[in-house]
């Protein structure tokens, strides 16, 4: 039997694990070995900065922070005599770092220095020492820049630099356009100019800041436009006038150019993008300007003007009606300066236009005319010439004149004003407490007339005002004599304080007629339109409270010849009376009102000439002050 016996070798180890052995142990090694240099490394310089380092150019190899302090005060000037070049454009300002606020600290500098390879860690401070040994290494220099220096600086050079800008402008002088461009303003940006000052400090080396300048532009930069609109203003007069302009209306009106720049107006006005110039004529002045125009413009709408024709019962026209027209001072306002910005010079006015209610052609009717409805008749007997003329100027001003169904007719604004100019003269009236010779007097006969009218015709009185005291004008029956249940029915108007006013509560237009009979010494106001069954019942009270008249008074007048009298005032009881009316409607209560008046007593005044002895019997003798 054959024996075959083996042999078993021992295993070599692998190749991988005898490679991460070695690699493994090189490591170690390597640590060990630069642990070994770093500690060795420090423990030599021990206390000392190591070889290679330095702080803004001075080497402080081998020296103790202290030594490096000294080393550094003695050796680094730069703060005292280093330059820093501060540059806007072509001007510059050259200052030293410690007038900008540098302070070099060489006490923080030196433990910079220090610090320098035994900070980082292990591998840090290995590659700060080698690095440093080998090529050099500069340590941080610590520089302080006081803030409050360097800004105090730098706002003194912005006093030199800043500019503010100038706006554009544009002023009229005499009638010349004087413009003036506008100009970009600068600023010094302080804060910008701190930071990049502090920058170049750090560099601890001379060198140049560019100063950061900023542009400020002004809101208005160009008003060329704006000046050759003002031109173009003042380039011809400015006429206005009126469109479809007819015989015997007023203008044109012509505004010469100095005139017009007066009234030029330069404005700097909000917009979007800041702000703008307006050139326009001023609309205050425009307005003041087209007021007066507007008085000579300005007429009223006008009814057409009738009479009732009772025969045959139609209207027949008196005077036909008028167009009425305002001048639009808004709508003006803006077209005058729209045109005038365009080029145009002859520019016409803007007008309202008042189209009156009741034509010329309008018929009964149309109007619900058909009847006369009431009239009444006063007597003024013992009226004076210029008395009469007075109520026949003021009786003509209705005559014709027509009131809208609803409309509270006011007497005062159609009589219009009373004056020499339109027709009316001096008379008696009563004034401050006296009777005295003015304007207009015997008006109030007409007012009297129109008030008893109304009131016997059974129309609503809005406004009624009695006289002072009783007045026997208003008083007379037609053979003259007085007529005590007249008493209370008297009004009178001094327009605009006074005034007397009725409403046409009826659907129907009514017509007044007054007819002024000189001989018969009376006036006749009618009232047409057509009759909605209303009649009046009224009763008074008569004269109550009666105060008897003061003593006559007599006056001393210089402009009177010795034994001439002349009486000036007459003689009136005081009293009150109430005069109450009820009104129906087809036999049905309508309303009712009452008028309650209050009649002063009244001094009869005679004047006498110098001289004169006795006159309260002179004036006996003839009748007066009695």
């Amino acid at each position: 039997m054959t024996t075959t016996s083996y042999l078993r070798t021992p295993r070599k180890p692998e190749p991988i694990a005898q490679i991460i052995a070695a690699l493994f142990g090189g490591i170690f090694l390597f640590f060990v070995a630069l642990l070994i240099w770093t500690l060795g490394y420090q423990l030599l310089y021990a206390g000392k900065i190591f070889p290679g380092v330095s702080v803004a150019g001075v080497n402080l190899s081998g020296m103790t922070p202290a030594e490096a302090s000294v080393t550094l005060s003695q050796q680094l000037i730069f703060p005292y005599q280093g330059q820093i070049l501060l540059r806007d454009g072509g001007q510059v300002w050259v200052a030293s770092p410690a007038e900008l606020g540098m302070v070099f600290d060489a006490s923080a500098s030196a433990r910079s220095a220090y610090k320098l390879g035994r900070s980082g860690g292990l591998f840090g401070a290995f590659s700060d020492q080698l690095d440093s040994r080998r090529h050099g290494k500069s340590a941080e220099a610590v520089i302080i820049l006081d803030q409050h220096i360097a800004y105090a600086y730098l706002q003194n050079l912005a006093k030199e630099i800043n500019q503010p800008p100038i706006e554009a402008s544009l002023a009229i002088q005499g009638t010349e356009v004087v413009a003036q461009p506008g100009q970009v303003g600068r600023s010094l940006n302080v804060d910008a100019a701190l930071i990049t000052l502090s920058a170049q400090l750090q560099t601890f080396r001379d060198g140049e800041v560019a100063l950061i300048v900023e542009e400020i532009q002004p809101q208005l930069m160009d008003v060329s436009s704006q000046a050759e609109r003002a031109r173009q203003i003042l380039s011809a007069p400015l006429v206005l006038y009126l469109n479809n302009w007819q015989d015997g209306d007023p203008g044109p009106w012509t505004f010469d150019i100095p005139t017009v720049a007066d009234m030029l107006l330069v404005r700097k006005m909000a917009s979007e993008n800041g702000s703008r110039l307006e050139v326009a004529l001023d609309p205050s002045l425009l307005a003041e300007t087209l007021s007066g125009i507007a008085a000579e413009v300005d007429r009223p709408a006008e009814n057409a003007r009738f009479i009732f024709n009772d025969e045959t019962r139609q209207l027949d026209l008196l005077r036909d009606s008028t167009v009425g027209r305002i001048v639009d001072a808004e709508s003006s306002i803006l077209f005058i300066n729209e045109q005038i910005l365009s080029g145009v010079h002859d520019i016409a006015l803007q007008l309202i236009i008042d189209k009156p209610a009741v034509m010329g052609n309008m018929t009964a009717a149309e109007l619900g005319i058909t009847e006369l409805v009431h009239a009444e008749t006063s007597f003024f007997y013992g009226s004076s010439a210029e008395r009469i003329q007075n109520v026949q100027t003021a009786a003509a001003a209705f005559h014709g004149v027509l009131i809208a169904p609803g409309e509270t007719f006011s007497m005062g604004s159609m009589l219009g004003d009373i004056s020499l100019d339109n027709g009316y003269a001096e008379a008696l009236i009563i004034y401050g407490g006296r009777t005295i010779k003015g304007v207009g007097g015997g008006v109030c006969q007409v007012s009297t007339t129109l008030f008893r009218t109304a009131f016997f015709a059974g129309f609503p009185i809005v406004e009624r005002h009695s006289h002072a005291y009783r007045v026997y004008y208003y008083e007379q029956n037609a053979d003259g004599s007085r007529n005590p249940s007249l008493v209370g029915l008297d009004a009178t108007v001094y327009f605009p304080l006074v005034d007397f006013k009725f409403t046409n509560d009826t659907q129907n237009w009514l017509l007044m007629e007054t007819y002024t009979d000189v001989a018969g010494r009376n006036l006749t106001w009618k009232f047409y339109s057509t009759s909605d069954g209303r009649t009046v019942e009224w009763q008074t009270t008569g004269t109550r409270n009666v105060v008897s008249a003061p003593e006559p008074l007599f006056v001393e007048n210089d402009e009177l010849a010795k034994n001439e009298i002349k009486q000036v005032d007459w003689s009136a009881e005081g009293a009150d009376v109430s005069v109450s009316r009820t009104v129906f409607r087809n036999g049905q209560f309508y309303f009712e009102d009452v008028f309650n008046t209050h009649y002063d007593p009244w001094q009869a005044v005679c004047e006498y000439g110098v001289g004169t002895k006795n006159p309260e019997k002179k004036a006996e003798e003839q009748g007066l002050c009695h």
